[in-house]
């Protein structure tokens, strides 16, 4: 991606909202961008799991994991579900493991931290529902790009 935040918040700062800089960058990709996909899951990763699944088609997954850093929801094996799958990209309000792993795979990520605890995987999330954290509300069908400067969020496609 040759987009830049700070380029397109310069254009139409007015229509982009700005996630709070709480994320560390994982994975091969530190630049991506796409139409956001979510999923909703505390401390368990079934219903992400389920979303990665399905063909990503260039688009981010906005993992909404209530912040928990008690257990990673993205180890290896996930991340490279969503490399194969098409996914640009992943933003998680959690935890993730296998940073080495996945910082080998050519995707984007973001999350909080990094944590080797093993995520549960017995309880449905909720899938393409608004979540809203850093500041942000993310809308399943709205834009994401992300780059070495932040987050940023638009209801229609700017670049």
């Amino acid at each position: 991606m040759t987009i830049k935040t700070a380029d397109l918040y310069d254009v139409h700062g007015d229509k982009l909202a700005v996630a709070a800089p709480i994320f560390r960058s994982y994975g091969a990709h530190a630049a991506f961008a796409g139409q956001i996909a979510t999923v909703r899951c505390f401390e368990d990763n079934k219903s992400m799991r389920d979303a990665l699944s399905r063909a990503g088609a260039g688009k981010v997954l906005v993992i909404d994991g209530g912040g928990s850093l008690r257990t990673a929801l993205v180890g290896g094996l996930i991340a490279a579900l969503a490399v194969e799958k098409g996914w640009q990209g992943l933003v998680v309000n959690g935890c993730i493991r296998d940073s080495l792993e996945i910082n080998g795979l050519a995707l984007g990520v973001r999350a909080l931290a990094t944590n080797p605890t093993r995520p549960q995987k017995r309880v449905d999330g909720e899938l393409d529902v608004p979540v809203t954290f850093a500041g942000v509300t993310f809308r399943p069908g709205e834009w994401l790009y992300a780059d070495e400067d932040g987050i940023v969020v638009t209801s229609e496609k700017v670049a």
